[in-house]
């Protein structure tokens, strides 16, 4: 005779994997990375994900990664990292995006994503930030072209050093890729800055768009920048953070 405790534990085993033996480690976060539309040195970025033991990672490219949007894909992820730089989209893509941002589904955009979807403002909103391919009126005003230049060294300052994301982050110097003239969300979370004087003074923030946590880094244009150590550590506590599992 099966007695009441039995069965009580092997429901929580069906229910939660996970519960059915103490001490288990918690399952990997699974990340969808989404390429295309941008040149970058593949094999020196994806071990920056190769290398964080917490995860395990897809990666997809454009046209196809709208696909991986819908409901169903969805399932087979918990994290969407955007490295893409992408402007075609569609109304049904359009609405997949935002059907993920009421699932709670977490967000990283990172370096040239912030230029996706030009023409779709909704983009901007939800990841707190624009990249201006050409001259825009935006948010009220009129914005020139944002501006880039390569190859710069400057110094990263941490503005909250209390957030998930940046927990354990000294400032550091850095060689990458500095963007000027950005639209920056007011109320999103501010998390790195620099003085640099051809970057927008605004290098990450945080935030959350209805269920879902956000954040973007600037940060990532090459080698250099995969490279450094601190780069690596933002980036795995934004993927741990959007994932819930900062807690």
């Amino acid at each position: 005779m099966v007695k009441p405790l039995s069965i009580a534990c092997l429901v929580l085993s069906m229910v939660f994997p996970s519960a059915s033996r103490a001490g288990d480690a918690p399952a990997k976060i699974r990340v969808l990375l989404v390429i295309g539309g941008h040149d970058f040195e593949r094999e020196p970025f994806l071990d920056v994900f190769r290398s964080n033991p917490e995860i395990t990672f897809e990666t997809v490219g454009h046209p196809d990664a709208h696909a991986r949007l819908s409901a169903e894909a969805a399932r087979s992820w918990d994290v969407l990292a955007l490295y893409d730089m992408w402007q075609p989209i569609s109304d049904a893509a359009k609405a997949d995006f935002l059907a993920r941002l009421k699932d709670g589904k977490g967000i990283v955009v990172l370096h040239h994503a912030i230029a996706n979807y030009q023409k779709w403002n909704g983009y901007a909103r939800i990841i707190g930030g624009k990249y201006f391919l050409a001259n825009e009126s935006f948010d009220g005003r009129d914005h020139p072209a944002s501006t880039y230049k390569d190859d710069v060294r400057f110094t990263v300052e941490v503005e909250r050093n209390n957030h998930p994301v940046t927990r354990g982050v000294e400032n550091f110097e850095i060689v990458d890729e500095n963007y000027h003239g950005l639209w920056v969300d007011p109320s999103a979370t501010v998390l790195l800055r620099t003085k640099s004087p051809t970057n927008h003074p605004i290098l990450a923030w945080a935030r959350t768009e209805q269920a879902s946590r956000v954040v973007y880094l600037q940060l990532g244009h090459g080698p250099s920048a995969f490279g450094n150590t601190s780069y690596r550590k933002l980036l795995a506590q934004s993927i741990r953070w959007t994932a819930g599992r900062s807690e």
